[in-house]
């Protein structure tokens, strides 16, 4: 029965999704509207301001972000909206739109019986984004802000089928066919949710490609970065659960980095890690 209601779920989402008219979810409203306001090639930061403000949990994360280590290294705080994007700059905005989206899905009600899964998913994800900037700054010349979002929104897919899962009280039991249904096919959902919602093409080829297996010897492209970081943080804290599916190959790092590289990078960065996962959290 439980690959009945994945295939059910399968089906739903891909005519969701290949239509005219796509149906969002209702967790990602609000990223719709910063979309629609961002793609005002005349707005101003003022408008945006008002637009953020209106949201107090997006304006606490901007805040938070544009105090940030990553963003704010000469440590001087900034306590308005205005303020803070101006700091952070407009692509932020998108960025903390998605955090919030995905973050009070993970905490609806709907979701309880996902929690640990849920904890780990959010850990995860917060802990690439942030590794996205930090990689995308040291080693390439991809735009850190952008590497940012495309951590940020990899696993969309994850979410966006829990959202699904969540209606179906046997498959939430089923954690088998659950993780199952959540590794096949996170990358592909995840590219198409977001192609609908008009994110760049690097994005979405980053998103669909983040978990295609390649030998690198060196971090150049968005899509390079994001499989990089996914790897590191897969070293600290995956959301897969090994005991239901499989655990996620990371031995692609060694033909980057040695062991003790590997370890002085993740220690360099920690404190960056630590204040964007804090200002994404916050």
């Amino acid at each position: 029965m439980s690959k009945q209601i994945c295939f059910k779920i399968l089906e739903d989402v891909a005519q969701d999704l290949s239509g005219d008219k796509v149906s969002f979810p209702t967790f990602l409203d609000i990223t719709f509207q910063v979309r629609t306001a961002l793609k005002n090639p005349n707005l101003t930061v003022d408008q945006l301001a008002q637009l953020v403000g209106a949201e107090p949990l997006m304006s606490a994360k901007i805040i938070s972000m544009s105090n940030s280590v990553a963003m704010n290294p000469g440590g001087r705080a900034v306590a308005d909206v205005k303020t803070a994007i101006n700091r952070v700059g407009m692509e932020a905005v998108r960025t903390v739109s998605f955090a919030v989206a995905m973050e009070q899905l993970l905490k609806s009600k709907n979701m309880q019986n996902f929690g640990d899964l849920s904890k780990r998913l959010w850990e995860h994800t917060v802990h690439v984004a942030a590794l996205c900037r930090v990689l995308a700054r040291k080693f390439s010349r991809t735009n850190p802000d952008e590497a940012m979002f495309a951590g940020l929104v990899h696993d969309i897919g994850v979410f966006y089928l829990l959202s699904r899962a969540a209606n179906f009280p046997e498959l939430s039991a089923d954690k088998v066919e659950l993780h199952s249904l959540l590794e096949q096919w996170h990358d592909n959902i995840g590219h198409a949710l977001l192609a609908a919602l008009g994110q760049p093409e690097a994005v979405l080829k980053a998103v669909q490609e983040h978990e295609t297996e390649r030998a690198l010897s060196e971090i150049r492209t968005l899509p390079e970065v994001l499989f990089v970081a996914n790897k590191m943080a897969n070293t600290v804290c995956a959301w897969r659960d090994p005991q239901f599916g499989t655990s996620v190959d990371t031995s692609a790092l060694t033909a980057l980095f040695d062991t003790e590289t590997l370890q002085g990078l993740l220690e360099e960065s920690d404190e960056e890690v630590a204040s964007l996962k804090s200002a994404l959290h916050g």
